[in-house]
C-alpha cells in the first residue's frame, strides 16, 4: 500500500503555478507584488492526491466504469476524500480528506501543467518588462523578473515548503499562540503535500473573532511578535502573510487565542549584515534618530532617496517619520496623501527598488500584507507593535555584540545593557497601559455622570 501511495503521489505533480504565473506576468507593474507568484490565497492546509484524479479523471465521463475505477485509487489512500476543493489558488488547490487511521488531513496539489508553463510565463514577463524599459527608460522593473526566476522554483517544490514549515515551527516553538500544521512526509512529494487539517477564521475576519470572542488587539499583538521574531532575530521570514494563509482560532484545549500559519512555500533568508542593518534602521525610526535613519537607509541601498525609503517602510509621510511614527496613528488625510504621492513618485520608487538588496523586496511585500491586516483590524501603528519590534531589535543586536565580544566581562556588560534596555521598554509599556486605564476610567465616570444628570 505504501509503495502504491508513493507511486501515485510521485505522479501528482505539475500543478500549482501555471495560472498564477500567467496572472502575475500580466500584473508585473504592480509595485506591491514583490517576488514571485504567491503560492495560494485560500490555502487551509495540505496533503495527497493522485495525478490521475487531477488530470485524466476530469476528462472521463462522470459515473462511467473508467471514472469509478480511477476514483477507487483515491479510496486506496483515503477513507474519505472531498472532491470539492476547500480552496483553489493560482498554483494549487486544497482538498479535505480522512486517512484510514482516522486522521483528518488537507491535500495540497499543484494544478496540471503548471510547472511546464511557468518557464514560458517568466519568459513572457521578461519580454514585456524589456519592452516597457524601451518605452519608458525611467522605469526599472527587471528586478521583478529576477525575483520570479529565483523564487518560483522554490514555491513549486512542496518538499521545500514542508521543510520550511518544520523549520519555522521549531524556530518559534516558544510562542504557545502559534500553530503550524504537522507535515505527513510519507505521502508527500515535490508536487503534493499532506498536512494535518486545522480550521479557523481568516486573520482579517473581525466578525469571526467577535463570534468566537477573540481579542482583536491580542491577535494583532501576536502577529507582530511572530513576524518581528522572524525578521529581526532569526532572519527567516514567511513572505506571504495573506489572510488566507494566516488563520485564527481558540485553542481546542486551553481556549486561548491561537494563530495558524499556512503556506510555507516562500521564505526570505536574510544575511546577517542585512538583518543587523535593518534592525538598526527600525530602531532609528522608532526612536526618531534621523541621522541614523539616513545612515542605515543608505547602507541598505537607498542613497539620496532615503526619505522615500523610510516612507515606504513605515507607510507614513515624511513629516510623520520626522515627528516620530509612534506619536500618532495614521489619519485619513495622511493615508490619502501617501496614496497620491505613491503615484507621483513611481519613477523614483522603481529606481529605489532596483537598487536595494533583493532581500528587501520580499520584506517590503511582507510589510505591506501585514499592514493591510492591521488596517482591517484597526490596530495599525499601535504603540505595542513598535515596542515589540524594538524588543526584538535590542535582543538581535545584543546577541551579535556578544558573539563578537572577546572577553567574559564584555559579554556580561552587553547582557546588562540589554536587560536594562528591555526593562525600560517594559516600564514604558506599563506606563502606557496605566495611562490608557486612567483615561478609560475617566471616560466611564464622565459617561456615568452624564447619564445620571437631570435633563
Amino acid at each position: 500500500m505504501a509503495r502504491k501511495a508513493l507511486k501515485l503521489a510521485s505522479w501528482t505533480s505539475m500543478a500549482l503555478a501555471a495560472s498564477g504565473v500567467y496572472l502575475y506576468s500580466n500584473n508585473y507593474l504592480d509595485p506591491n507584488d514583490f517576488g514571485a507568484v504567491r503560492v495560494g490565497r485560500a490555502v487551509a492546509t495540505t496533503a495527497v492526491i493522485s495525478y490521475d484524479y487531477l488530470t485524466s479523471l476530469r476528462s472521463v465521463p462522470y459515473g462511467s466504469e473508467e471514472y469509478l475505477q480511477r476514483r477507487s485509487q483515491i479510496h486506496d489512500l483515503f477513507l474519505s476524500f472531498d472532491d470539492t476543493p476547500l480552496g483553489a489558488a493560482s498554483l494549487a488547490q486544497v482538498h479535505k480528506a480522512v486517512l484510514h487511521d482516522g486522521r483528518t488531513v488537507a491535500v495540497k496539489v499543484q494544478h496540471p501543467k503548471v510547472r511546464a508553463q511557468s518557464s514560458k510565463d517568466i519568459l513572457l514577463m521578461e519580454v514585456l518588462v524589456l519592452a516597457v524599459k524601451q518605452l519608458f527608460p525611467e522605469f526599472e522593473f527587471m528586478w521583478l523578473v529576477d525575483e520570479a526566476k529565483k523564487n518560483l522554483p522554490l514555491e513549486l517544490d512542496f518538499l521545500n515548503e514542508g521543510k520550511n514549515a518544520e523549520k519555522v515551527a521549531h524556530m518559534l516553538k516558544h510562542f504557545d499562540f502559534l500553530k503550524v500544521p504537522q507535515i505527513h512526509w510519507e505521502l508527500s512529494t515535490k508536487r503534493v503535500l499532506l498536512m494535518e487539517f486545522v480550521e479557523g477564521g481568516q486573520v482579517n475576519d473581525r466578525d469571526y473573532m467577535e463570534r468566537n470572542r477573540l481579542d482583536v488587539n491580542e491577535i494583532s499583538c501576536h502577529l507582530g511578535k511572530m513576524y518581528s521574531e522572524m525578521i529581526f532575530v532569526n532572519g527567516f521570514v514567511h513572505c506571504d502573510p495573506h489572510p488566507g494563509n494566516v488563520l485564527v482560532r481558540k485553542h481546542p484545549d486551553t481556549g486561548k487565542a491561537e494563530i495558524v500559519l499556512l503556506d510555507h512555500g516562500l521564505y526570505q533568508v536574510l544575511t546577517e549584515e542585512f538583518r543587523l542593518d535593518y534592525c538598526h534602521l527600525w530602531q532609528s525610526l522608532i526612536w526618531t534618530d534621523m541621522e541614523r535613519v539616513k545612515q542605515y537607509s543608505q547602507r541598505l541601498g537607498a542613497a539620496e532617496l532615503y526619505p522615500l525609503f523610510a516612507c515606504m517602510l513605515t507607510a507614513r509621510s515624511w513629516d510623520s517619520v520626522k515627528r516620530g511614527i509612534g506619536q500618532a496613528p495614521v489619519s485619513a488625510t495622511e493615508d490619502s496623501e501617501i496614496r497620491s504621492n505613491a503615484a507621483n513618485y513611481l519613477p523614483e520608487i522603481s529606481q529605489l527598488l532596483n537598487h536595494v538588496p533583493r532581500q528587501m523586496l520580499l520584506i517590503l511585500k511582507t510589510n505591506e500584507l501585514l499592514r493591510s491586516i492591521e488596517t482591517t483590524l484597526g490596530t495599525r501603528s499601535s504603540a505595542s507593535s513598535f515596542l515589540n519590534m524594538s524588543r526584538c531589535c535590542i535582543r538581535a543586536l545584543a546577541e551579535h555584540r556578544k558573539r563578537e565580544a572577546c572577553s567574559f566581562f564584555r559579554r556580561t556588560q552587553i547582557s546588562f545593557s540589554e536587560a536594562f534596555s528591555l526593562w525600560q521598554i517594559n516600564l514604558h509599556e506599563l506606563l502606557l497601559r496605566v495611562k490608557s486605564l486612567r483615561l478609560a476610567c475617566w471616560v466611564s465616570t464622565l459617561l456615568g455622570w452624564l447619564t445620571r444628570a437631570p435633563h
